[in-house]
């Protein structure tokens, strides 16, 4: 199997890269060249977001593509309509957020979503994924697989939220943690949502899947305990109930990365995903995904990157000791 990853070098294209390679596939990627690409790809340059960007791909034929874009929906457009002719199937990478809202607890993939165009500029990540869609499903048609994932996590996350949790818990010491312990969480590691979206896309499925794991999966709990495990912390996690924490002015998903209350957390950590399991979703356990992403942490020198588009997290230590009473 040949596969193109447009990207290939961050957190989830990277992931897909990394993969397609574990399966014996033959891997491409494309990018601006500003990361080092992953070992025994073959490496191309281009700037979708430039005209003529795309260069690059005006030859060449693969079984797959698999498209991570998070901005204007016109570029997935673009992108699909270039590659239509000479691609098997198109794997996008989209997002439960193209759901209008409020998402209930317990909703599938036919909840309503977002209204939005192929057309789009950049806007709103909503609508930019909605838009994607669009765009990938007018030039594949039914050869286009729209992989909605929820929160993602594993090694190389470049947005911070577990990554976070490891460094505070490492430093050790009394740690906020947001009750009840027992609240499900549901996510997907990096890597779980590539090995799908691959044999997936090669049985030729297509059309929208909800991809994390089953609601529940895990629990907050479970999460942090989990941190204080692979960092060998002598932390102490303090389990503080949700009303002091919200009336300190402290925001659940900013300053507490994965923790989410009412509507919000109905439809982050609600979905239902019996579609995906039923075509072969798996997910590795939690303590897994927490222990590699604290290897690669302390491999990079503890400091994970961050994408310059998305905001910093976690919370401010002054705010975290009034809580704890220090």
């Amino acid at each position: 199997m040949k596969v193109l990853v447009l990207g290939g070098t961050e957190f989830v294209g990277r992931a897909f890269a990394l993969e397609a390679l574990a399966l014996g596939w033959e891997v491409t990627t494309v990018n601006r060249g500003r990361h080092e690409p992953v070992e025994g790809v073959t490496a191309l340059r281009g700037d979708r977001s430039a005209p003529g960007g795309l260069a690059a791909l005006e030859r060449g034929e693969w079984d797959v593509v698999v498209d991570t874009w998070s901005w204007a929906p016109s570029a997935v457009r673009d992108a699909a309509a270039l590659l239509a002719d000479r691609a098997g199937h198109y794997v996008y990478v989209s997002s439960r957020s193209v759901y209008a809202g409020p998402v209930p607890f317990g909703a599938d993939e036919s909840a309503p979503v977002v209204a939005a165009s192929a057309d789009d500029g950049d806007g709103d990540y909503a609508r930019n994924k909605a838009g994607a869609e669009l765009g990938a499903v007018a030039a594949f048609g039914k050869r286009a697989l729209l992989a909605r994932a929820g929160l993602i996590l594993g090694p190389y996350e470049n947005i911070g939220r577990l990554p976070w949790w490891l460094t505070r818990i490492a430093r050790g010491g009394p740690v906020l943690a947001p009750a009840p312990g027992e609240l499900g969480l549901q996510y997907i590691d990096a890597r779980d949502l590539a090995a799908w979206c691959l044999r997936a896309a090669e049985q030729g499925l297509g059309g929208a899947y909800d991809v994390v794991s089953p609601p529940g999966f895990t629990t907050m709990r479970e999460l942090l305990e989990a941190c204080v495990q692979a960092t060998g912390s002598d932390a102490e996690l303090r389990w503080v109930a949700a009303e002091p924490i919200l009336a300190a002015g402290v925001r659940p998903w900013i300053d507490l990365p994965i923790w989410l209350t009412g509507d919000d957390y109905d439809f982050l950590h609600g979905a239902d995903v019996s579609k995906a399991v039923a075509a072969g979703l798996r997910c590795r356990p939690v303590m897994e995904t927490v222990a590699d992403t604290w290897a690669w942490l302390r491999a990079i020198g503890g400091q994970a990157p961050m994408r310059p588009d998305r905001p910093a997290v976690g919370l401010d230590p002054a705010v975290e000791a009034a809580l704890l009473g220090r």
